[in-house]
């Protein structure tokens, strides 16, 4: 695929990126159980994290605008890399979440980074696999990254400074690659508005799997552990629903490009739907089913977010890509503050159980946004995307909107 040569060194950095960060997750929720912290607090701990995301998400457009992509991604994973190295020394449940605060803002600058880079760099009909590839990046790193945490084992510095050394690796390859690097974005003001006028679905989407992935990746660890598995189990647990996500990744991706991506949007959901009904209704104590249950769910839930942004993406003028990624990780992360405070109250009061149906919950009302949206607003068909993005681009509304000055009359 010739879009994907220019963008292999920057899929490599956010490889070593992702695996970082994906071990960091866990980590801090089985480490805060060994240290006394409850449920209840290791989930408002990871609520931290997200509510530096949404912070990130408004700081990232000017920050690429005055410095641009590559000396932003080096300065934010410095940041991010001396920020997880205080987690270990400064072990308190505060200190914890203050820092985890600066991390997820350090990330959502760099995801979005990221994002809007591969955008700006391809058309249109492939936007779908491309970001289904990054995304397949994503999750195969932090697969691996799981399994790293039973070798090194959660107690002393060992693990921590190895995520510290992937944060800091992820800067070579953006360092010395020079073949691809987008110009800075012209001024433009973040206008959630815009977004929204542009892909309510989108937006939603966003925040329906900003609630259950947050709930999944913080506090999954910890129903793992109240069903009685093991550290090396708990990394397995983990992975096998991250591993799913690998799976339907790209075939999503590749549907939703030759169809309406709101199709694609309603199968994922309602398998993650019914894979969160298997888990709560048959998996019990049982690692295997578990391990089922947990891996039906990641095929289904985790593609959410890479077919959301696209969705958002196919109307974006060239000017907006990082206006979307910022935007769309914002509304993520409007999600994924909710999800783990709620998931771990509900865990508290009803046992682990009910983390699933949680969830379950979340996805079934994303299926009826979805089908009352294909109500609302037609499909663009696959080959008149490119004429009805340039009808936008042309467009008084779009234009004010792009400016960040939305008119009343905006929406019909």
């Amino acid at each position: 695929m010739v879009a994907l040569r220019p963008l292999i060194p920057l899929l490599i950095a956010a490889g070593i990126l992702l695996a970082g960060n994906g071990m960091q997750g866990t980590l801090i929720a089985i480490r805060g159980a060994e240290e006394g912290f409850s449920t209840a607090l290791i989930g408002l701990i990871g609520a931290g994290y997200f509510a530096g995301f949404m912070a990130g998400c408004f700081i990232v457009p000017y920050l690429l605008r005055s410095v641009g992509h590559i000396r932003v991604f080096a300065a934010l994973a410095a940041i991010a890399a001396s920020a997880t190295l205080l987690l270990i020394l400064v072990i308190d449940p505060w200190a914890w979440f203050l820092l985890r605060f600066l991390i997820g803002l350090c990330f959502a600058s760099l995801f979005a980074t990221i994002e809007s880079w591969i955008n700006s760099e391809v058309p249109n009909r492939v936007r779908g696999k491309m970001l289904s590839i990054y995304r397949l990046v994503d999750l195969s790193a932090v697969i691996g990254g799981q399994f790293l945490i039973p070798l090194f084992g959660i107690s002393g510095i060992n693990t921590f400074a190895l995520m510290v050394i992937m944060i800091t690796l992820s800067l070579v390859p953006i360092s010395l690659a020079d073949r691809s690097n987008p110009k800075p974005p012209e001024a433009f003001k973040f206008s959630l508005s815009f977004l929204w006028w542009l892909s309510p679905l989108a937006c939603i989407g966003c925040v329906a799997i900003g609630i259950t992935g947050s709930a999944f990746r913080i506090i999954g660890p910890v129903y793992a552990q109240s069903i009685g598995l093991s550290v090396p189990q708990v990394a397995t647990f983990m992975s096998f629903g991250i591993f799913g996500g690998t799976v339907l990744q790209y075939p999503l991706g590749w549907f939703s490009d030759r169809y309406d991506r709101r199709f694609a949007l309603i199968i994922a959901s309602s398998g993650a739907s019914l894979a969160g009904i298997f888990t709560t209704l048959f998996a019990g104590t049982d690692p295997f089913l578990n391990y089922l249950g947990i891996f039906l769910f990641g095929c289904f839930a985790l593609p959410l977010y890479s077919l959301s942004a696209a969705h958002a993406n196919d109307y974006a003028q060239g000017g907006n890509y990082i206006l979307i990624a910022a935007g769309m990780m914002f509304f993520w992360s409007l999600g994924a503050v909710t999800g783990p405070p709620v998931a771990s109250f509900l865990m508290e009061a009803y046992g682990p159980e009910v983390l699933f149906t949680f969830t379950s919950a979340v996805h079934i009302a994303l299926v009826f946004v979805t089908l009352w949206r294909m109500t609302v607003r037609g499909a663009v068909p696959r080959e008149q995307r490119s004429k009805f993005v340039g009808l936008l681009r042309t467009s008084p509304i779009m234009m004010k909107l792009a400016r960040g000055r939305p008119e009343k009359e905006q929406r019909s």
